[in-house]
């Protein structure tokens, strides 16, 4: 038996147009229109006991002009004009059926049939809607491979939301919104969900530190200078020789310079060469076969700048005695610029790594920090790795978190996909604050940014095969990459105020849901509209609050100058920012 049973006088109207996905209603009577709300589910019978379902997207009330009368018929009625034209616009996103096969009340986002002219409309209200909400909920839990339970949906907050895990991954998510909109707490959702799952397996980009408090995942930090003295726990060490060719291009190779080309050409040289010794050295003779300028194997950086500065010095024989090499004096600027670089104790996790990070088998464990999942013990689960990377200095922070991006890609990528191409563990990977490298206008970004941006565009096209996830979160989706949020099938959007970003967001969907982004500006805190694969209705759904509460809450100015003051120890500040290092002295 179907949930719905609507008499005529609870009818909106009667369909007028149909087009693919979109439908009007003519609604005849203005006291039916007041039922009609922008957001509100509307069911329209087919055959039987199966229904579309409907969103309302655009109200209309139109005044219709009056025909003028001839002045020799003044009896003419004119109540019997219609005065006003009145319709709905609807996006239809489903079928209801009450049985389908052996499974009783059943939704589905496929639209099978159109309806025809004429056919009624009827909203979905009070028990009704509380009787749908709960089966789509159901159904939505049960068609999930991996139910995600993410809160509760606005229109009946008694039915719990549930997205399908597999889907939000393996296809790319998007979690935008303004700052304060909740964008944090939802991560943090999603992540104490996860970490119940025994195998899983996330790392978190964690810009800013938010996510610290979170005391279910392993936690690890980029190092900073305080590391250098003595090693802190968690503190990750990324040497140089993991940089490929590109990336050290962009670090070290000023394109502007008339002499960028030799540069770029003697460092692939010097590097090459550097690396066969290493290899020859170590023994591994076997790597030859394969080897190229991004084999990662480790090499002394003193060495490097040994071999370029022979070259900018080099004098050969000519004809007539000793002459000028032909690089000679053409790349003093570039071993100015590596050296620089190098001695700065910013860079010190990448240049002045502890001699243990020089060895064969250091990119072994630093591939078990970041791919490796384990035993929870302690309630923490080792899946959930939350990578910090506050204390890396902005100029270099697109390049140091591709170069993780890579590196977790890549080993993905050469793992062995099994015999039924199962064997690969899938992993994600959550960039926050995804504007600050991932930027659009590819042509207009500098070197370090774009090398970043080209790894993680080629996990956006590429990674699902490799069982590689990104979850991208922003809250300005102006300023992401237009090829990485296209490849997103997920969209989790929280309150966008500004104009520019909804209209990012809005082509991102498919035109017959590009009404529901009209209500971005009014969302509460926490509320977000979810479209996509991952989901079966497409909705407003009121995201659920975190047990751990990531530390990005907004300071309240006016309340905090009203209260006692907090003893704050400005001299420790001044000292941590002298050290470039929160970390505490021993």
């Amino acid at each position: 038996m179907s949930i719905f049973n609507f008499t005529d006088e609870q009818s909106l109207g009667e369909v007028r147009s149909v087009e693919t996905s979109r439908i009007t209603v003519r609604v005849t009577d203005g006291q039916r229109l007041q039922k009609a709300r922008v957001g509100r589910l509307v069911a329209i019978q087919l055959m039987g006991d199966e229904w579309l379902i409907g969103i309302i997207e655009r109200v209309w009330r139109h005044p219709v002009e009056l025909p003028t009368l001839p002045e020799a018929d003044p009896s003419a009625d004119l109540a019997a004009v219609p005065q006003e034209e009145n319709g709905v616009s609807i996006s239809l996103v489903g079928t209801y059926r009450a049985r389908d096969g052996q499974r009783k009340d059943t939704f589905t986002r496929a639209v099978f049939i159109l309806p025809e002219i004429n056919r009624p409309v009827f909203p979905i209200e009070e028990k009704s809607l509380e009787d749908f909400m709960g089966i789509l909920s159901a159904s939505s839990k049960a068609d999930a491979a991996a139910p995600l339970k993410v809160g509760t949906y606005t229109l009946d907050g008694k039915a719990s939301a549930y997205i399908d895990g597999d889907k939000l991954f393996q296809r790319h998510a998007a979690l935008l919104g303004s700052t304060g909109s909740g964008k944090s707490f939802t991560v943090a959702s999603i992540l104490e969900q996860s970490a119940q799952l025994p195998h899983a397996n996330i790392v978190v980009f964690d810009l800013h530190g938010e996510y610290s408090s979170m005391k279910f995942a392993s936690h690890y930090r980029i190092a900073g200078i305080g590391d250098l003295k003595a090693k802190k726990d968690g503190a990750i060490f990324l040497p140089f020789w993991l940089l490929n060719y590109d990336e050290m291009q962009s670090l070290f190779v000023d394109r502007s310079e008339e002499s960028a080309p030799n540069q770029a050409s003697e460092l692939m040289k010097q590097v090459v060469e550097l690396k066969k010794k290493s290899i020859e050295g170590l023994g591994k003779h076997d790597l030859l076969d394969g080897f190229t300028v991004d084999t990662p194997v480790p090499y002394r950086l003193a060495d490097l700048i040994e071999a370029i500065a022979e070259k900018d010095k080099e004098m050969v024989q000519g004809s007539k005695g000793e002459k000028q090499g032909p690089l000679f004096g053409k790349l003093t600027r570039f071993l100015n610029r590596i050296s620089v670089k190098t001695k700065d104790r910013r860079y010190a996790f990448m240049y002045q790594a502890p001699a243990e990070y020089e060895t064969y088998e250091a990119l072994h464990q630093l591939a078990e920090k970041l791919l490796g999942t384990g035993i929870q013990q302690d309630g923490i689960n080792p899946g959930i790795k939350i990578v910090d990377f506050s204390e890396v200095p902005s100029d270099i922070l697109p390049v140091v978190v591709g170069l993780v991006a890579r590196i977790v890609y890549q080993i993905q990528f050469w793992s062995s996909p099994g015999t039924d191409g199962d064997a690969r563990h899938p992993i994600v990977l959550v960039c926050d604050e995804a504007h600050l490298y991932l930027p659009s206008g590819a042509a207009s970004i500098g070197p370090m940014e774009k090398r970043a941006l080209e790894n993680f565009e080629r996990i956006a096209k590429e990674g699902r095969k490799y069982g590689v996830g990104l979850m991208v979160v922003s809250q300005r989706p102006s300023d992401v990459s237009t090829t990485i949020l296209s490849q997103c099938s997920n969209i989790i959007s929280l309150r966008l105020a500004n104009k520019t970003d909804q209209a990012v967001v809005r082509q991102l969907l498919p035109e017959s849901l590009e009404g529901l982004m009209e209500v971005l500006p009014t969302l509460d805190v926490g509320e977000a509209v979810v479209v996509g694969d991952a989901t079966l209705l497409p909705t407003r759904i009121k995201m659920s609050k975190p047990k751990h509460e990531p530390r990005s809450a907004t300071i309240p100015f006016w309340s905090r100058w009203a209260t006692p003051k907090a003893e704050v120890d400005l001299v420790a500040a001044v000292e941590n920012m002298r050290r470039q290092s929160r970390a505490q002295e021993d």
